[in-house]
């Protein structure tokens, strides 16, 4: 395939423990008010404080060009447009182990904390999570697939630029809000010259609901259509966490929450959770991938077909 670029119920209820207040959500899962056991790091695997995108550093200058044509090229119309071809699942069949397997071939260009293979930060990720919420077993898997659409990279898969599968994501249709990183490389998107576009809530009612809203086209996205679609048994809980990971002007610093819905509130209760474990998990210190592999093939057999549809 070719592709152009022309540029949880909604209620929550409060349960007394000896130390701790925990919020019971759908389906029975508890979420600790306290921050677990996890003790994260000061400092990424480049000797930096996590998500500074101000550091002079070849490293740096990367990342703020790849974001430079993220803001430009992500528009209302391209997103539509990725939605539609990836919604097939036309590219191949395989596993969620062999597609594990396959991010030893990707790297993230807009990372500006690490830049090993993919398969190791989805392993540092579900393992840390893994030792905080050992019975939360849905958890341990949502981190291990959660990056999973960075595939979108290899030829197999259209082979798209870093800039429409990586990065920080960010709605479309409405106003961009000013804490998004680089932010000032949107005036050149073309969607800046759309009135409909320039207000808070754009073309979207308030309260509508992030299912509703167009959010700029990436793994994250692509992967959620992969889980949904070949009929996942993870919660909602799980494939909200996969859709929403890189949402970082939501969950980071509470920008448009105004167009969440309820069954947004309380998931992104679990999505604050599990982004400590994703951002503050990343190291240089690998994982075992032959010694955890037994553990991570029986939760997949769980909650996944054999073979999926991508």
């Amino acid at each position: 395939m070719t592709v152009s670029f022309e540029q949880p119920d909604s209620q929550s209820q409060v349960v007394d423990t000896k130390n701790q207040c925990e919020l019971v959500l759908d389906g029975g899962f508890m979420v600790p008010n306290n921050s677990g056991g996890f003790d994260a790091p000061d400092i990424n695997a480049f000797g930096h404080t996590f998500r500074d995108y101000e550091i002079e550093s070849e490293r740096q200058k990367q990342v703020e060009e790849f974001y430079k044509m993220n803001h430009i090229n992500q528009t209302y119309d391209f997103v539509k447009r990725m939605r539609e071809e990836y919604k097939k699942l036309d590219k191949l069949e395989m596993s969620i182990w062999e597609c594990c397997e396959l991010l030893n071939e990707v790297v993230d260009d807009s990372d500006p904390d690490l830049d090993e293979p993919q398969i190791q930060h989805l392993l540092q990720t579900a393992e840390a999570i893994r030792k905080d919420y050992p019975n939360e077993d849905w958890l341990h898997l949502t981190a291990l697939i959660h990056d999973l659409g960075k595939v979108l990279l290899l030829p197999k898969f259209g082979e798209l630029p870093q800039w429409a599968v990586v990065g920080d994501t960010h709605p479309l249709g409405c106003a961009f809000d000013e804490s998004i990183v680089h932010n000032k490389y949107f005036k050149e998107n073309p969607d800046s010259n759309n009135p409909a576009y320039q207000t808070k809530n754009g073309i979207y009612p308030q309260g509508c609901g992030l299912d509703n809203v167009m959010i700029s086209w990436g793994h994250d996205d692509y992967m959620y259509l992969v889980a949904k679609e070949n009929g996942t048994t993870l919660p909602q809980a799980g494939l909200f966490i996969v859709r929403y990971h890189s949402f970082y002007p939501l969950h980071r610093a509470g920008a448009y929450k105004h167009l969440m819905n309820e069954e947004d509130v309380e998931n992104l209760k679990w999505l604050q959770i599990f982004n400590k474990y994703d951002l503050y998990s990343k190291s240089k210190v690998r994982v075992d991938v032959e010694e955890v592999k037994p553990y991570y093939l029986s939760l997949i057999e769980k909650y996944f077909p054999e073979k999926l549809r991508w």
